[in-house]
């Protein structure tokens, strides 16, 4: 059977309606004060399971930064009434999978099975997050582990330049801002139990909970199966209410010295205070795309292709699914070509901001995010998770259907003018992690 799940999931499991409208075909219901959104597909056999709750960092009481995360890695080691190696040997006697992740904001598991298997799996989902067992030891590990996993990070180039980037461009308590790493290393080592404890009461429950199901679903039975499981559960916060971030003081140039390091990490930015979906937002993400998204972008094709300057470079928006976010290029570069590949880096973008982008490069990006944004949707784990990002996003479940048409109606002035509304390379942020030439360590 095991074999069966494995050579269903490399077959890429296509969903057979994916051109149809998708929220025709969705069902959305409360269970058990659950928000549930159901999509039965075509595919046979398969059902993957996600969900979220505004349950993550943001939430963290002032004094420690990690406890969401703890309690977000406690959730798959132990309940109350299995211990997590009886709960992996029932999980892979059926070949089903639950993983349960903490992010900055949400709470998220994601679960995958047979359609004969969803009573267990569901079953075993809501132990999880009702009735986490919560015992020391495991505790113990995860503190290990987590700092494990933390200390690791920091030799990372990559990690270092956006870590640090995120204090440039947030103000101090927005929740993109993260503490720096050894914050967060002391603070996992000074954590509780009893905090972790009192968090998971606070925070975890029914209300603002959404569980999304896409696959070859018995609708009323998956329904039945969540009201029996969840019955009973109360609590639950809601989202915070994140004011945008104020201008920050630190220095427009930082560089962050790492030994012994054979290139160097950039993220130059600023913040955009655009929230996903507000207005400009599609369209300088469009205008972001045609000068850094892979290699058809202009970064890509000047600054490594031409020049021959970089390892990888590219343009993004990010973290804006739940409060305003940020604007970006980030690459990699050997320090003998560092201060080549930042000059040429910003050749490209005075270009892009001064003259924007041409009639002939929109109508190939729209085509171009149009057919990945599709291309997202034809299995029923990505069908899965573009319900659940709608929703995160404040979205409904028709936007899905509507994204396209959004996208194919940008015109060239608005894409051009969100450029120098919304960005001013005068005031961005330039950190550099890495061997530095020149810098050392402080």
């Amino acid at each position: 059977m095991k074999r069966l799940f494995y050579l269903l999931s490399a077959l890429g499991i296509i969903v057979s309606a994916a051109s149809a409208q998708i929220a025709a075909g969705t069902v959305r219901t409360k269970v058990a004060g659950i928000d549930v959104i159901a999509c039965k597909t075509g595919v046979k056999d398969v059902v993957y399971l996600r969900g979220s709750l505004p349950a993550g960092d943001a939430k963290d009481p002032a004094d420690n930064p990690v406890i969401a995360s703890l309690v977000g890695g406690m959730l798959d080691r132990g309940t109350t009434k299995h211990t997590k190696a009886q709960i992996t040997e029932m999980l892979d006697a059926v070949g089903a999978s639950i993983d349960f992740s903490a992010g900055d904001h949400d709470a998220e598991f994601n679960a995958r099975c047979l359609a004969k298997d969803v009573p267990l799996v569901v079953s075993l989902i809501a132990e999880q997050l009702r009735e986490p067992a919560f015992t020391q030891e495991e505790f113990d590990r995860l503190k290990q582990q987590m700092v494990g996993h933390l200390k690791r990070a920091q030799e990372s180039t990559d990690f270092r330049a956006t870590d640090a980037f995120t204090r440039a461009v947030y103000s101090t308590g927005h929740p993109n801002r993260q503490a720096p790493p050894d914050e967060k290393i002391a603070a996992v080592q000074a954590a509780t139990l009893d905090q972790v404890k009192q968090f998971h009461a606070r925070h975890y429950g029914p209300a603002h909970f959404t569980i999304i199901a896409a696959g070859d679903l018995d609708i009323p039975a998956l329904q039945a199966e969540l009201g029996k499981s969840f019955a009973g559960w109360t609590g639950g916060t809601p989202p915070l209410a994140v004011p945008k971030s104020a201008p920050t003081d630190a220095p427009r140039e930082q560089t962050v010295f790492m030994a012994d390091k054979t290139s160097v990490s950039v993220t130059y930015g600023q913040a955009t205070g655009l929230h996903y979906g507000d207005p400009d937002y599609f369209a300088l993400r469009t205008a972001t795309a045609i000068l850094g998204s892979g290699f058809t972008g202009r970064l890509m094709g000047n600054v490594r292709d031409k020049e021959g300057l970089t390892y990888g470079i590219g343009s993004s928006l990010k973290n804006d699914t739940f409060t305003d976010g940020d604007w970006s290029i980030t690459a990699t570069f050997a320090p003998s070509l560092l201060d080549k590949g930042i000059a040429s880096t910003k050749r490209q973008l005075d270009l892009w901001y001064k003259e924007g982008v041409t009639a002939d490069e929109l109508a190939r990006r729209k085509d171009n995010l149009i057919g990945s944004f599709k291309v997202s949707l034809a299995t029923t784990n990505g069908l899965a998770q573009n319900l659940l990002i709608a929703v995160q996003r404040g979205k409904d479940v028709g936007w899905l259907d509507q994204y396209s048409d959004v996208i194919r109606g940008l015109t060239l002035e608005q894409v051009n003018g969100a450029i120098k509304k919304h960005l001013n390379p005068d005031q961005m942020y330039l950190i550099k992690a890495g061997t530095v030439p020149g810098a050392v360590a402080k």
